[in-house]
């Protein structure tokens, strides 16, 4: 198999995982003999994603992984070869999410691993069809933290964001960044919007707060409270 160029996640686990069989290895459930046979990590990476193999089997495979996943990962190689096992299961739907939302490969890489490994954490003895499941969980976790995310982006117009048209012959301007503070996903973005400088000295900070919505009416600042937004004035002058 080769690997992309690209250093992200995935690519890592996989170079890691290449020739990696760690111990207990993962046994089938039926043999020859009637007893549970050894298999090797590429071969059950194969069975776990092959709809003609007996499904009673990929869901004990998928029950012994889950096991795998709460080892010690400083005492074991489990930890790591169990992201490898999903890596199939969660290549589409990251190409997915990098091309629709615009997404950073390596922060949606980063995301659906965590979300496969808490749904991972989630399996229990009696779960059916827990690696349909557990790839359904983290790929619908996954879609609903990237969409939800607010995304930076940088523009030269602050019309659409309750601003006026700017003066694009300004010969400077000033540069307002909005910090949001960080939401329990660990994900939040800024916006950074460009305001020209002839037009910035007679605008308050309080001013632009109301009018992007920062700041409820009527409101006042008394020392007290959470920070619900941090935000910050710039001069960016166009030479540099």
């Amino acid at each position: 198999m080769s690997l992309p160029p690209h250093p992200g996640i995935f690519t890592s686990v996989e170079r890691r995982c290449a020739d990696l069989n760690p111990t207990p290895e993962l046994r089938l459930p039926d043999s020859l003999d009637g007893r549970p046979a050894p298999v090797a990590l590429r071969q059950a990476r194969q069975l776990l994603y092959d709809r003609s193999f007996d499904p009673a089997a990929r869901t004990d495979l998928w029950h012994q992984i889950a096991e795998r996943g709460r080892l010690d990962p400083n005492r074991s190689d489990w930890p790591t070869a169990v992201v490898w096992l999903g890596l199939p299961g969660l290549r589409r739907t990251a190409a997915r999410i990098v091309r629709s939302l615009r997404a950073e490969r390596d922060d949606v890489e980063a995301e659906l691993v965590t979300c496969y490994l808490e749904a991972l954490a989630d399996v229990g003895p009696d779960t059916s069809d827990p690696g349909g499941q557990v790839l359904r969980s983290a790929c619908s976790r996954a879609w609903t933290r990237w969409r939800t995310v607010r995304h930076e982006r940088v523009t030269d117009d602050v019309e659409g964001s309750g601003g006026s048209p700017m003066d694009t012959c300004a010969r400077g301007s000033w540069q307002a960044q909005y910090d949001p503070p960080a939401n329990p996903s660990g994900l939040a973005a800024g916006l950074r919007f460009t305001v020209p400088a002839h037009r910035v000295e007679g605008v308050r900070i309080g001013a632009l707060a109301q009018t992007w919505g920062l700041a409820a009416p009527g409101t006042r600042y008394s020392g007290r409270g959470r920070q619900v937004a941090a935000l910050s004035l710039r001069h960016v002058r166009r030479n540099g």
